[in-house]
C-alpha cells in the first residue's frame, strides 16, 4: 500500500573546501545536515556537488543523504538520491529512495520525495511503500 508522510525539515549547508588537484575547483562541494518534523522524525546527514553557470537562475546539482527516521511508528535508516536543475530559475528536482537502501523497520522501502519552500519554510512529501506494511 503507498504511503505518505508530511512535514517540514530545517538543512544546514556547509560548503567544504575542493583538494587540490582533484575534481574541477568550479565544482562546489557541500555537506548536508537535515532534521525532519511531522509524519518523519529523525535526522539526514549527506553530501552535495553544485555548478552555478554564467546565466543568472542556471544551475545543476547531485546529492546524497542517509536518513535516519522513524515514519509512522516504524524505525530506521535508508538513502536518497537528489538530481537537480534550475533552468533560468525554473526548477526540476527527483528525489528517490536508493533501491535495497533501507534498514531496520524501514527495509526493503521505496519511494520519492518532494520538497516544497514556501516563506523561507521547507516542507517534504514522502510518498513510500514498506513491502511488509499491506
Amino acid at each position: 500500500m503507498t504511503r505518505y508522510a508530511h512535514g517540514t525539515f530545517s538543512v544546514t549547508i556547509t560548503p567544504q573546501a575542493n583538494e587540490e588537484g582533484v575534481g574541477d575547483p568550479s565544482i562546489g562541494r557541500m555537506a548536508l545536515h537535515k532534521v525532519f518534523d511531522g509524519d518523519m522524525v529523525g535526522s539526514a546527514k549527506g553530501q552535495m556537488l553544485a555548478v552555478r553557470t554564467e546565466v543568472k537562475g542556471s544551475a545543476g546539482y547531485v546529492a546524497m543523504d542517509c536518513v535516519t527516521a522513524t515514519i509512522h511508528g516504524r524505525s530506521g535508516g535508508f538513502a536518497l538520491q537528489h538530481s537537480g536543475t534550475m533552468d533560468r530559475g525554473a526548477p526540476q528536482l527527483r528525489i528517490s529512495v536508493v533501491p535495497d537502501s533501507g534498514t531496520g523497520e524501514l527495509a526493503g522501502i521505496v519511494g520519492t520525495l518532494d520538497i516544497e519552500i514556501r516563506d523561507g519554510e521547507h516542507f517534504y512529501h514522502f510518498t513510500y511503500h514498506l513491502p511488509d506494511a499491506d
